[in-house]
């Protein structure tokens, strides 16, 4: 597709990093289901081996289907380069590879999805790295926190569970007087509702798992980099300015520009962990993008809805959607999700631990699962189960607190939500 007007979001999202395929017009992006690619000759392997020509190698670091995926998403985010893999949780892994090495540290928020807390407080230990845990609201204890061997702050848009949002201007800038990346987790909010890279973010990862895809049927994730770091103004990122013996001695910031941090992590980072998004995954995932604005429209929407019917409610003592004029949050939603808060939050059981199982044993319509951003409204007590690892005094703090349920509001119709939550709550 070619044009000299700057395409909308909606078309983006329909007609981004595809083409009809050339050989047979087909529409629809192809599922190249296959490991590898042939050469055209020795000369051709070797300038793909160099990266002197960009092209198909083998499957596990780049397929024409997961890159038109790749490419989508980067157009939504307003990124320079992207690569996808195989879950959320590797894009996390994928973003801070480049940046790290044994001793290196992490700023991260205390609002973060359990598992990414589990993550950066137990598993990336086993590499040598460590994260400090902050409020990003306290902004003066975010630039206590960093340190000579600080490479990064990570944080979510719209925080898993409590919806709470994140003022990225103000971080960004800490990041940016810092000389490191701000990482922002945008699953939430997706580009839709939220593009951190305007408001100064380095990379934006994914769970394309969740609202991207949209129906719950494959797990994936997403690496957007903004291409607008200076991975050469310090010596701080030797992977990328400095020769990589990882891939004989190339330079990739002088050598490859604003596509550094892209051609490494395809170049080493897929090559050497293998975190690799199949072609049907991505298959999926690019149809999901298809509908993405209409789907968040009317995620939004309900959310709100059912925000204001659960606040009025006398057995909830709380509601944390920052889309609420009570919320402490919503004079963020104009500057950093103006199109809504997005469909993610909690509320507060005044009957404690024991209201809040009954109330998800009850539930009829909504589906008690360990996901979010399905097109169906999701329910979970995440004391219990995605934030069981962590100690009391950390669920609270990531807003997951034994008496609190979090829900993930669908598309269905709004009074079938809320006459679902209506006669739960009924019998707690």
């Amino acid at each position: 597709m070619t044009t000299n007007r700057q395409l909308a979001f909606d078309t983006l999202a329909i007609h981004a990093g595809a083409a009809p395929a050339p050989e047979n017009g087909a529409r629809q992006v192809p599922i190249y289901q296959t490991t590898a690619y042939v050469f055209r000759d020795a000369d051709h392997a070797a300038k793909l081996f160099n990266l002197q020509e960009v092209g198909y190698i083998y499957s596990r670091l780049t397929n024409p289907t997961v890159s038109a995926l790749a490419n989508r998403v980067c157009a939504l985010e307003g990124g320079a380069g992207a690569i996808c893999c195989s879950s959320g949780h590797a894009a996390q892994i994928m973003a801070l590879f480049p940046l790290m090495a044994p001793g290196r540290n992490i700023i991260a928020s205390t609002r973060l999805y359990g598992g990414t807390i589990t993550q950066f407080s137990q598993t990336i230990k086993r590499f040598g790295w460590t994260a400090k845990f902050v409020d990003l609201d306290d902004l003066n204890a975010v630039k206590s926190a960093i340190d000579d061997d600080t490479r990064a702050i990570f944080c979510e848009t719209i925080a898993n569970p409590g919806g709470y949002i994140t003022d990225l201007d103000a971080i960004a800038a800490i990041a940016d007087r810092a000389g490191i990346p701000l990482i922002v987790d945008n699953t939430t909010a997706t580009p839709y509702l939220c593009r951190p890279i305007e408001h100064g973010a380095t990379l934006v990862v994914h769970s394309a798992t969740k609202y991207l895809t949209g129906n719950g049927t494959v797990t994936g994730g997403v690496v957007v980099d903004s291409g607008k770091f200076n991975w050469s103004a310090s010596d701080k990122f030797p992977s990328l300015s400095q020769p990589e013996p990882a891939y004989h001695g190339l330079v990739f910031h002088p050598t490859l520009g604003n596509m550094a941090f892209t051609f490494h992590s395809i170049a080493i980072g897929l090559r050497d962990l293998g975190m690799t998004m199949n072609p049907q995954g991505a298959h999926y995932t690019l149809m999901g993008v298809e509908t993405l604005s209409l789907r968040m429209q009317r995620h939004v929407e309900n959310a709100t809805k059912v925000a204001k019917w659960l606040e009025k409610h006398p057995k909830v003592s709380a509601v944390t959607y920052a889309g609420l004029a009570s919320s402490p949050y919503a004079n963020r939603v104009p500057k950093i999700t103006p199109k809504g808060a997005g469909a993610l939050f909690t509320f507060t059981l005044k009957g404690g631990y024991d209201a809040c199982v009954k109330l998800i044993d009850s539930l009829q319509l909504f589906s008690h699962v360990a996901n979010l951003g399905d097109t169906r409204s999701l329910v979970i007590h995440s004391a219990s189960t995605t934030h069981r690892q962590l100690s009391p005094e950390q669920q609270t703090k990531a807003g997951a607190a034994p008496d609190v349920v979090r829900v993930s509001i669908g598309i269905e119709d709004v009074n079938d939500i809320i006459a679902d939550l209506e006669q739960a709550l009924a019998k707690v």
